[in-house]
């Protein structure tokens, strides 16, 4: 009886979704919060600032790519050029980041993180059998300080692109223009220590990375005491959790929000395997994680709401240069996800949580149409559905993620 009146109130659920019906506005923590006891995030997925978006920058690098098709990093500004008209071919440090900028001084968030997928290098000794290789300039290493981010994570499967040399060198550009970098290290200890981002009169982000073999992370990227390297990820087994919740414990305080940032996964597919869940569960019950920032995906994937703590399992690219590139057209590559995610400091629980979509379009990003958003908006709820979340469209252009328990439906409002 009681597993039949379970199975009725969960597709009461899933009806009362996919119906459109107006839901009732509120906060997932009902208890009234003052700004200092809020922290909000931005987070996004894979910023690829290499390649053709490094060439149109200030200092472009060598464009000589090792790619079976393309040989030079031209090309891919000439496909999105043949695709989507003629644009400058010299820009600004800002110019990629396009009416993300507004959004992001409108949100003023606390932190701003983001996965940067390129090397940042001038190194020539690129990951030989790898078959694609990102790198930007160290001198355009000042397109990320133009969005104002905080945080790179380094955890990925293109940081080592240009070798151990080009590792070097994208650290030390990072710490030049004084932004932080996180999983990947000079040695296994740097590799593994988190980011620690302090916001004035409200406390601490803790910022841990890691990367798994799922995302086509070499295991030889993997740092180690005496070698530079990812902090790799052998599996999502329980004591690799146990390791994690270690290394939380041992700075967490009392008041510091957590993320845990992992690369894992294939590009394309909206699948979440279960390993993937309960690894994501186990972090938030175990090792007392506040929220999980998942990429890898090239588009943005489920999201769910855990114990009050937000998972996002795939973030999908922010910026890239796959403009012009034929395949997987289903799943609108184009169109990306600004996620802004407010946390309740005392409590660790999420508040409010919503996304400003853009379209990538001649390595920019730009407002997306209605019926763009609309389109992202009927995705996601296909995809959050089965997590007992919703999304809404505003009037104004955001999604905003609703969650629904067995006593109440609601919206969260930014």
């Amino acid at each position: 009886m009681m597993k039949r009146r379970r199975f009725l109130l969960d597709f009461g659920k899933i009806l009362l979704l996919l119906s459109g019906s107006r839901l009732v506005a509120g906060d997932t923590d009902p208890r009234p919060s003052s700004a200092s006891e809020l922290i909000t995030l931005f987070l996004c997925g894979d910023v690829m600032t290499g390649r053709g978006i490094d060439q149109v920058l200030p200092s472009p690098s060598d464009p000589r790519l090792y790619e079976s098709y393309v040989r030079n990093a031209g090309r891919y500004v000439e496909l999105a050029q043949s695709v989507n008209g003629p644009f400058p071919t010299q820009v600004d440090f800002s110019y990629p980041w396009g009416d993300a900028l507004d959004e992001l001084e409108r949100a003023a968030p606390d932190a701003r993180i983001i996965n940067l997928e390129t090397a940042v290098t001038v190194s020539n000794h690129y990951w030989k059998g790898k078959g694609i290789n990102y790198r930007m300039h160290p001198e355009n290493v000042l397109c990320i300080k133009a969005a104002g981010i905080d945080c790179c994570v380094l955890a990925n499967n293109h940081v080592l692109d240009w070798g151990y040399a080009g590792l070097e060198d994208t650290l030390a550009s990072l710490e030049h223009v004084n932004v932080k970098g996180v999983g990947a290290g000079r040695n296994i200890t740097e590799a593994e220590a988190p980011a620690v981002m302090n916001v004035n009169g409200k406390g601490r982000i803790l910022l841990f990375a890691c990367a798994s073999p799922t995302a086509g992370v070499p295991r030889d990227w993997a740092a180690t005491k005496s070698r530079s390297g990812v902090n790799f990820l052998k599996d999502l087994s329980r004591r690799t959790v146990r390791r994690i919740t270690a290394q939380v414990q041992k700075v967490k305080r009392q008041g510091d929000i957590v993320v845990v940032s992992i690369h894992w996964g294939g590009n394309w597919g909206y699948d979440i395997p279960d390993e993937q869940r309960d690894f994501s569960h186990w972090l938030i019950d175990e090792a007392g994680v506040d929220v999980i920032h998942g990429h890898s995906s090239h588009h943005p994937k489920g999201i769910e709401v855990y114990n009050g703590r937000p998972i996002l399992y795939g973030c999908g690219d922010f910026l890239n240069d796959y403009e012009g590139i034929s395949g997987h057209e289903e799943y609108r590559g184009d169109l990306v996800l600004m996620y802004l995610v407010v946390m309740h400091r005392s409590s660790g629980k999420l508040v409010r949580f919503e996304m400003v979509p853009f379209q990538v379009r001649q390595f920019r990003l730009n407002h997306v149409s209605r019926e763009d958003a609309r389109w992202l908006e009927r995705t996601m709820n296909r995809e959050c559905v089965k997590f007992g979340s919703h999304v809404a469209l505003s009037e104004t252009g955001r999604l905003k993620l609703g969650i629904v328990d067995s006593d109440t439906v609601a919206i969260p409002r930014l």
